[in-house]
């Protein structure tokens, strides 16, 4: 859920549960160059898309485990949270998937 005034909501467990934000100069570019690199992961399927918030569910390669993944552009910050749908733990699949954007979007701009 979302709120563009205050962002996205926090995340309850941190053991399955990543939450990134930072302020960008270009945050258009970003938020653009982001959405682009989160489409191209493999077996995500978008659910909701405009010109400041992004959100798809990630699955995972065997047994295919809901995640949800976020991107919300407000003010001039980037807010990215990766959340397991079930389960207590996620085995770091939301750090390395948030961690993995973040470095193909250093790449781009390198």
């Amino acid at each position: 859920m979302t709120d563009s005034k205050s962002g996205l909501s926090p995340c309850l467990n941190p053991l399955n549960c990543v939450f990134f934000q930072k302020e960008f100069e270009d945050v258009e570019k970003t938020f653009d160059q982001l959405v682009t690199i989160a489409q191209n992961i493999p077996r995500t399927n978008v659910l909701e898309s405009n010109e400041n918030y992004w959100k798809a569910v990630c699955r995972s390669l065997i047994f295919r485990f809901p995640d949800d993944l976020e991107i919300l552009k407000i003010g001039k910050k980037i807010q990215i949270k990766s959340a397991s749908r079930y389960g207590g733990g996620d085995l770091g699949v939301n750090g390395t998937r948030v961690g993995k954007l973040l470095t193909a979007l250093e790449k781009l701009n390198s």
